[in-house]
């Protein structure tokens, strides 16, 4: 994902001589292209997030289009202050960029876990949320992103995440893609955990529980049309997400259904829990501990359709 968002920065930069790229020190070999090709518009802020964040409203309120990357909790949890006054408050266009998000750098501990940026961020004010799935809609979220007048923030995996789309699906903020179909079970998939949201259908399917997929990349603002449409028509809606339960994808369809009349579908959510993972261990391995796996979600759904 971080290599298609490299190539996609460098593309636009090509474009539109407004775009800038800062840096908080990483990512100095994978924009090399862009350092070339964009001369002057490519800005390392070293272990300053919190400075970078300032410097891109900053230059943001003078016309540029600058876009803020580096690891995900460093970019967000480091920087809620400058992202909340300097960009929200003035509701300038900055796009920030977390990579590594989720529990993409598990083996590195805590501090590089990122499991409830989105929820914070969704809390701002102008704020869009996003959180692609693969490595073709980084591109055209990257797209949308520096179209969008407001105030933008995508999450991405690391490396070597499976490729969804065999093409660039039509991307809009505020609205889902549709995967597969389905008429019993609905999974609304946010971000890298989709691949396993289709497996979890395939594994569903395989127990004649036809199931649907959404790529609901839009975390804020939420499809609430497409919520209207899955809340009238399944029995059972399924958040899925490497983040929190609390406050991301599943606190946001949780909030907007809260407001249904009875009777509504079940609604569960898969996530991380309300916990700290203090095991140092692979990506895969920290997915497990919280029942992020095809097999856990597809037991999980059956068991609540036989309740």
């Amino acid at each position: 994902m971080r290599n298609a968002f490299a190539q996609q920065i460098t593309a636009l930069g090509k474009q539109d001589p407004r775009v800038v790229l800062l840096s908080g020190d990483i990512g100095n070999r994978l924009f090399d292209e862009f350092k070339a090709t964009c001369p002057g518009r490519f800005y390392n802020c070293g272990v300053a997030e919190a400075n970078m964040i300032g410097v891109a409203a900053g230059l943001a309120m003078n016309g540029l289009r600058p876009v803020c990357y580096t690891i995900a909790p460093f970019v967000t949890y480091r920087c809620m202050e400058q992202i909340r006054v300097d960009v929200c408050y003035h509701d300038v266009p900055v796009t920030i960029v977390g990579t590594g998000a989720g529990l993409a750098y598990a083996s590195l501990g805590a501090t590089h876990h990122s499991c409830e940026e989105m929820g914070m961020l969704r809390l701002l004010p102008g704020m869009s949320v996003l959180a692609p799935a693969d490595e073709w809609e980084v591109r055209a979220a990257v797209k949308a992103a520096l179209r969008h007048p407001h105030p933008v923030y995508i999450r991405l995996g690391k490396k070597g995440e499976p490729v969804v789309h065999t093409a660039e699906p039509e991307f809009r903020i505020g609205r889902a893609i549709p995967m597969r179909s389905g008429d019993a079970v609905c999974l609304l998939a946010a971000g890298t955990v989709l691949p396993m949201s289709i497996l979890a259908a395939d594994i569903l399917g395989q127990r004649n529980v036809s199931t649907a997929v959404y790529s609901v990349h839009s975390i804020k603002p939420l499809d609430t049309e497409l919520m209207a449409a899955v809340f009238a028509r399944f029995k059972l809606v399924a958040t899925v997400e490497e983040h929190s339960v609390l406050g991301g994808l599943g606190g946001a369809v949780a909030e907007w259904a809260g407001e249904l009349p009875s009777p509504r579908p079940r609604h569960l959510r898969f996530g991380t829990g309300d916990e700290f993972l203090h095991e140092t261990c692979e990506q895969e391995e920290a997915r497990a501990h919280f029942g992020l796996t095809a097999v856990a979600i597809a037991d999980r759904i059956s068991r609540s359709l036989a309740s």
